[in-house]
C-alpha cells in the first residue's frame, strides 16, 4: 500500500500553533495539506502522525472529525513515530509530507512516487539537488528503509529529520532524485514564519482553483512578483538547529567513553 504519512504537530520554535492557523475564512494549513493531497492519484491511504504530546490532543481532535487516519507517538525521535505509524497502517510504500506545506501539489507527488517505482530504488525524493521551490517537498521510500533506519541511525539530526541517514551516501541507499526542467529553488512557499503565513494567505486570495498547482504560483510569481518579496528575508534553517544537537550529542557520547 501506498500511504502518506503526513508530519504535524502543534509545537514550533518559530511559529507556535502554525498548523491549525486558518490561511483563509475556512481552512487551516492543516486543511490545505489534506486538500491538495487528496488530488493524489497514486496515494491510496493518508495518516497524520503527530506526538504523543498533551498540546497535540488538537491534532487527534482534528484528523477524527475528519474521519483521517490518527497516529501518535514520540515527540522528538520522528524516525520512531514513522516507523511504527507505518508498522500500524501496514504501509509498504512511505510518502512523507510535512505538515508546513500547505499547497504541496499533488502533481509533483506523483511524479516522484512514479520515480520510486519505475526506477526500483530505496528513496526518491526531489530535494537532493533542490529545483522546485521550498514547500513542494517530497520523499518517497519503502518500510524496509525506514526499518533499516529506526535500527541504525543514531544522531539527533538523523532521528528528528527522518531521511538524512538514508540520504548519507555511506549507507548506500539507492537514491533518486527528481529535477524540474526548471530550477525554482528561489521560490518559497513553506511556513515556518509569520512571514511565510501572509505569502500562502495572498497566493489563497489570487489563484481560484483546486487544486492549487505549481504552474498556478508560477503564473502568480510572474504577473504579481511583488507578493513573493513578502518573506524574501526569511532564512530556511531548522536542520541547522539539528546539526548543532548533534554536536552535543557527539561530546556527550565521547565523555562517556572517556
Amino acid at each position: 500500500m501506498i500511504g502518506c504519512i503526513i508530519q504535524a504537530r502543534i509545537g514550533s520554535s518559530r511559529l507556535p500553533g502554525k498548523t491549525l492557523m486558518k490561511l483563509d475564512k475556512k481552512n487551516t494549513v492543516l486543511d490545505f495539506v489534506i486538500n491538495q493531497l487528496s488530488y493524489s492519484k497514486l496515494i491510496e491511504t493518508i495518516v497524520i502522525a503527530t506526538t504523543d504530546l498533551k498540546e497535540d490532543d488538537v491534532i487527534e481532535i482534528f484528523a477524527k472529525n475528519l474521519n483521517i487516519n490518527i497516529f501518535r507517538g514520540n515527540s522528538n525521535d520522528v524516525v520512531d513515530r514513522y516507523f511504527q505509524c507505518a508498522k500500524k497502517f501496514s504501509i509498504d510504500t512511505i510518502v512523507r509530507i510535512t505538515a508546513d506545506n500547505p499547497l504541496i501539489d499533488p502533481n509533483i507527488i506523483d511524479l516522484v512516487i512514479d520515480e520510486y517505482c519505475d526506477k526500483k530504488c530505496d528513496f526518491a525524493t526531489n530535494t537532493l539537488h533542490r529545483t522546485f521551490p521550498y514547500g513542494t517537498e517530497v520523499e518517497v521510500f519503502s518500510f524496509e528503509v525506514i526499518e533499516k533506519t529506526w535500527f541504525n541511525a543514531k544522531k539527533p539530526s538523523e532521528r528528528e529529520h527522518v531521511t538524512p541517514f538514508i540520504r548519507d551516501p555511506q549507507n548506500k541507499f539507492y537514491l533518486v532524485n527528481v529535477e524540474n526542467y526548471e530550477d525554482l529553488s528561489k521560490i518559497r512557499y513553506t511556513v515556518d514564519r509569520r512571514e511565510d503565513l501572509k505569502l500562502i494567505k495572498e497566493i489563497i486570495k489570487n489563484i481560484n482553483t483546486k487544486p492549487i498547482l505549481l504552474k498556478h504560483i508560477i503564473e502568480l510569481y510572474q504577473t504579481k512578483p511583488n507578493i513573493f518579496k513578502i518573506n524574501e528575508n526569511v532564512k530556511h534553517d531548522g536542520y541547522i538547529t539539528s546539526l548543532k544537537k548533534d554536536q552535543q550529542y557527539f561530546k556527550s557520547h565521547n565523555e562517556d567513553n572517556s
